[in-house]
């Protein structure tokens, strides 16, 4: 390892950390949390696929029964939508709200800016791993 592959881990990280904390700060602003933003993202993402609970557990990596928790109180603030699996009647379907996605829409809006802003330091990270074991 060369101090230039540290430099470029540290700086990658440090990118990284800076988004994410950007993030949890945007969801904030409009009341939600780092973990209910995902959640709502993953749901919304899955398109026509069929979201579980257990689905939404393997995504955030939390235990199925945080993932029912999670999505009652984002159900219970109208951000989502729970119903029974017609197909399997031990499973919870999960949707995004109408509201829920209002409220997706302008925070992926502002969070689409910002990677769009971090995309050209991102790419000139990245290019550097290439020089190195070019």
């Amino acid at each position: 390892m060369q101090d230039r592959d540290y430099e470029v881990l540290a700086n990658f990280r440090y990118t990284l950390r800076r988004f994410l904390k950007f993030s949890e700060e945007a969801a904030g602003a409009v009341g939600l949390s780092p973990q209910q933003h995902q959640a709502l993202l993953f749901t919304r993402s899955s398109g026509k696929r069929r979201v579980t609970v257990g689905a939404l557990a393997e995504w955030l990596q939390i235990k199925p029964h945080s993932a029912a928790e999670l999505s009652s109180r984002l159900e219970t603030a109208g951000l989502l939508e729970r119903r029974e699996d017609p197909e399997d009647r031990r499973r919870t379907l999960l949707t995004v709200s109408e509201y829920g996605t209002r409220l997706l829409e302008s925070l992926t809006e502002v969070h689409r800016r910002e990677l769009q802003r971090l995309k050209e330091p991102v790419r000139e990270l990245l290019a550097m791993l290439d020089d190195d074991h070019a």
